[in-house]
């Protein structure tokens, strides 16, 4: 069993990455997660963030380096690759604006220099959306991408001692070209998963490559594997990563049908189990992030991280963690009851869905946006415990000159309060329900029940003398309906702030 859990303050020190989506993370030894590049809205980002392991410290280092147009390391850009080998970060491609990139970099992670390595040898045509993988600890194996004009097919392999590039010949049924896709080294094969290939259409196919490595004497070639199990969705800006026996499938977009203008975002986790080699559900009991693509997923020892991503409206800054549950991390989280698998309803919609959905609840599962629980049995968090509800109030805190982080914290909180205060029903986001319901729960407990013990019936009072708080009894957000957030909001107002 493993447990979602978003990052909180108390799990690193530093500043952890701006909001951004096609970035890259990788795993540079088992000391350190180098994140470079992505896209904030329209901004593409060339910035390198550093998350120090032992240390749990998240820090920005002082890169030195220049390439061709006299910058230090490569230019902004989004949808590249980034592949680690030993202390090394490899970076190719991707994209700034509409231009599609060629160019090669490499980061030494022990000094902190970039090079420039363009003029190295024959290099793939520029492209973005292109998927790599190390080939044990001295090569990378590339495989296809978009250059704007058309749908890649090509394997490139690169040996990052000679920086040698080499085009590999393969002969025989071929994967169709495809963009957006994951590309994982497992054992002596790549796995090349999803995608979006030529003609737009979004994938969900599984293809091994073998004659990659030297020793086997392998004639290079495609086989299509059809795997037991509830394999993925088709989808592409998805994560696969690697960790103990299993490959780990998250997030990433499909389509929403052939009468659907829109992509549908996920956020279900879909195991590549390597001893039984089948397809598993992995198997969490409480509410995942926000559907999202464009993320990445590290692995940190039993752990993985997942950052940043997009869900076509909003780029997140969320750092969530994905923990057995047995981890000291999963410690934190609200005690849930168990539910009646009867009425869940898995990510592919295997199981029927209660019949009686809210309007909220139901649009949250169209737009993909998770909105979590204020807890079973109505247990009242304090504020400073509510880690989604501090994330949103930092958000809206301006800065003060002041370094002390409980004052900040306590600043956040009431800047919060006042602009739900100051809100209309029609800005309030769908995001902003579960934080608003439980601070409207906990206001009413701690001024009201405590000192003047208020009628709390969720029904018509027959006593109009006393006050009535129709929303106190709910136990999630998900149990709104769309007239009930005007009601919400007006009855909030009503509550003392401080």
């Amino acid at each position: 069993m493993y447990h979602w859990v978003r990052g909180a303050s108390s799990d690193f020190s530093g500043i952890p990455p701006q909001p951004r989506s096609g970035h890259t993370a990788v795993n540079i030894g088992k000391s350190k997660v180098v994140v470079f590049g992505g896209l904030r809205d329209k901004t593409f980002l060339k910035d390198t963030i550093v998350y120090d392991i032992d240390n749990k410290l998240w820090f920005e280092p002082e890169c030195t380096g220049n390439g061709s147009d006299g910058e230090v390391g490569p230019c902004p850009r989004a949808f590249h690759v980034a592949v680690a080998i030993d202390c090394h970060m490899f970076i190719f491609g991707g994209r700034a604006g509409s231009k599609r990139l060629g160019d090669f970099w490499v980061l030494d992670t022990d000094i902190w220099q970039w090079s420039e390595l363009t003029s190295f040898g024959d290099l793939p045509s520029p492209r973005d959306f292109v998927a790599a993988s190390a080939i044990g600890n001295r090569k990378i194996v590339m495989y296809g991408g978009w250059d704007g004009k058309k749908w890649m097919s090509d394997v490139y392999v690169l040996d990052t001692i000679s920086l040698e590039w080499t085009e590999l010949s393969v002969s025989g049924l071929l994967p169709p070209p495809r963009c957006g896709h994951s590309a994982t080294m497992l054992e002596k094969r790549l796995l090349v998963f999803g995608g979006r290939g030529g003609g737009g259409p979004i994938m969900s196919d599984l293809w091994a490559l073998k004659g990659l490595i030297e020793e086997e004497n392998e004639a290079p070639g495609w086989t299509q594997l059809k795997l037991p199990g509830q394999s993925p969705s088709p989808r592409c800006g998805h994560t696969v990563t690697s960790g103990g026996h299993n490959l780990l499938v998250f997030g990433g977009h499909g389509t929403g049908g052939w009468l659907s203008r829109y992509d549908i975002y996920h956020n279900d986790c879909i195991v590549l189990d390597r001893v039984s080699v089948q397809w598993k559900r992995l198997s969490t009991n409480n509410e995942p992030p926000a559907a999202r693509a464009y993320h990445t997923l590290t692995c940190i020892g039993s752990r993985y991280m997942l950052i940043g991503g997009f869900d076509g409206k909003t780029t997140f800054d969320d750092i969530w963690w994905l923990v057995p549950e047995d981890d000291p991390i999963a410690r934190r989280l609200t005690p849930t009851s168990p539910q009646n698998t009867n009425d869940t309803m898995d990510a592919f919609g295997e199981k029927e869905v209660q019949s009686e959905l809210s309007a909220v609840s139901d649009l949250a599962k169209k737009l993909e946006i998770s909105i979590s629980p204020s807890g079973p049995n109505l247990l009242i968090v304090d504020e400073m415990e509510d880690a989604e509800f501090l994330d949103l109030a930092t958000q809206v805190i301006c800065g003060n000159g002041t370094n002390d982080m409980q004052i900040l914290k306590a600043q956040a909180v009431q800047k919060l309060r006042d602009h739900w205060k100051k809100s209309s029903p029609r800005s309030i986001r769908l995001k902003e329900l579960g934080p608003l319901l439980r601070d409207y729960q906990r206001l009413i407990e701690r001024h009201h029940l405590k000192n003047v013990g208020l009628n709390l019936q969720p029904v018509d009072s027959k006593f109009p003398r006393m006050e009535v708080y129709h929303f106190y009894h709910v136990k999630s957000a998900a149990q709104l309906r769309m007239d009930d957030i005007p009601k919400l909001l007006a009855e909030y107002k009503q509550l003392p702030s401080y």
